[in-house]
């Protein structure tokens, strides 16, 4: 990885750090050399970002380079909008208010180098803005109003700007930045990509087990692709990858999302895309869509105040109420009288406009079809908790009590039906990484989701194909990384 950290002037950087190499603007600008470089990173540190001035054509090119630039376009953009620096505001407004709570004056100048402030108690507002305008030297201005702080306005700094007595700390937080982003020394080959791994170490039920996290790892590297595990914490590292494989459970409403969305708009390969969490997280969405593309589901209901009376003649009883962002098993219920349906029904009204119904369709097992790039890679029968209607079986406080076992069968083995159906409902929410679960009653096959971010745990999905089950994912990484890292077939920029 190509690491440029452009200047207008080298003496206004006369720092060194291993890795990075630092050059002029008009370097960057002028010399074929950086116009044909592939998997870069451009660190913008020009004087000015002001519209068709320097710095500006310098991340405006880095981005049409297919260069990632810190800061891009719309960065600079957002530093220049009053709007957006209200909302920003209000996004971190606990943040802010519990950071500049002891300051007395009605007015505080808080300058962020690399995401970092020289008084710790302050990192945890520099790293939030840092996040939110990408640029490696920010200056952030905030005015009290009544006992209340909010952001009022957001610049970069000029590298002459920075006080000679910042000047040791702003080597160290970069120093630091930069080396944490070093690739390391365990491939025989220098890698091709680098992909950020999205990971909750303290998720009790998490997507793949740790020796699945290993073969993804090892079949990453077998194609030149060098994995770094990441939490939700560094958020900020997104530009340095070219990929970001989310392996924990997804939701529009926490980091997850955030991260599949910033990932896509700095360019990165992202599973799970936020189109396909947005699809896949609200089963509201996946009843409508399925149900316009005639792919055969349980009777269905969406459910809001006014058709209550409905759901009874709609998908009889005993039926399956399910909370719109329900998964694993959690926030799904069935009622098997109307007086169970009509108390979970409201309950579940008071939390969501929409709740979906749907008829009990009583199976032993579910097929589960693990499709990538609207190809199927892995089938499994997910059987029944015992004496229990769910795979997993939980108590009222969502403590997991009991879970059915999990057969994986040859893919020649199992119904053409059961895997045209999964591909047919994979297809309507993308072309990303699903398990779609459906069942069959007879001639027929019903699906019942479409999941995002779907298990892939070894010893259970892999019982069959072993690290191919692996390598396939890792296939799609590296065919979509090749495609959008082809080298430009020319640039209108000459000597």
């Amino acid at each position: 990885m190509n690491i440029l950290l452009v200047v207008e002037k080298l003496e206004d950087w006369p720092l060194t750090i291993g890795g990075v190499e630092v050059i002029t603007a008009k370097s960057y600008l002028t010399d074929q050399t950086y116009t044909r470089l592939q998997k870069t990173r451009v660190y913008n540190l020009c004087r000015s970002y002001r519209y068709q001035q320097t710095g500006y054509y310098v991340s405006l090119l880095a981005a049409a380079r297919g260069h990632r630039p810190i800061p891009d376009v719309s960065a600079m953009r957002d530093m220049q909008t009053q709007v957006i620096i209200k909302l920003s505001s209000e996004d971190i407004d606990a943040l802010i208010q519990q950071s500049l709570s002891k300051i007395q004056n009605k007015e505080f100048i808080l300058n962020i180098y690399f995401g970092h402030n020289l008084a710790k108690r302050y990192d945890r507002l520099s790293t939030a803005l840092f996040n939110q305008f990408r640029a490696p030297l920010l200056r952030a201005k905030f005015a009290c109003n009544r006992g209340h702080w909010g952001l009022a306005h957001v610049t970069s700094i000029a590298l002459n700007d920075v006080p000679d007595s910042h000047r040791p700390f702003l080597l160290d937080v970069a120093t630091r930045y930069f080396s944490g982003r070093a690739p390391r020394p365990r491939q025989k080959k220098p890698p091709r990509f680098f992909m950020g791994m999205l990971l909750n170490p303290a998720d009790p039920t998490p997507p793949s087990n740790e020796k699945a996290l290993k073969l993804f790892e090892r079949a990453a590297e077998q194609r030149g692709i060098d994995t770094t595990r990441i939490t939700k914490e560094q958020f900020s590292m997104l530009p340095e990858f070219d990929a970001l494989f989310i392996r924990e459970t997804t939701s529009v409403t926490d980091h997850t999302f955030r991260f599949a969305r910033r990932a896509e708009k700095e360019g990165l390969i992202v599973i799970d895309d936020p189109l396909s969490i947005l699809r896949c997280t609200n089963k509201v969405y996946l009843a409508e869509a399925l149900q316009l593309r005639n792919i055969t589901i349980p009777k269905t209901l969406i459910v809001h105040r006014d058709n209550i009376a409905n759901i009874v003649d709609t998908v009889g009883l005993p039926c399956i109420l399910k909370k719109p962002d329900s998964s694993y098993s959690q926030g799904v219920h069935k009622a098997d009288t109307e007086e169970d349906l009509m108390e979970m029904a409201h309950r579940l009204l008071e939390k969501s406009d929409l709740v979906v119904a749907q008829e009990f369709l009583p199976t032993p097992f579910d097929w589960r079809v693990g499709i990538i790039d609207n190809e199927p890679f892995y089938i499994c029968k997910y059987f029944m908790a015992e004496n229990h209607w769910q795979i997993v079986h939980r108590d009222d406080g969502g403590k997991v009590r009991d879970e059915g076992y999990v057969t994986t069968i040859p893919m020649h083995k199992a119904p053409l039906k059961v895997i045209k159906t999964a591909v047919a409902a994979a297809k309507a929410i993308g072309n990303g990484l699903y398990g779609v679960d459906l069942k069959q009653i007879g001639s027929k096959v019903y699906v019942i989701e479409v999941n995002d971010n779907p298990s892939i745990d070894a010893g259970v999905e892999d019982q069959l194909r072993g690290i191919d089950i692996y390598g396939a994912v890792m296939d799609t990484f590296l065919a979509r990384l090749e495609a959008r890292y082809q080298p430009p077939s020319g640039s209108a920029l000459k000597n």
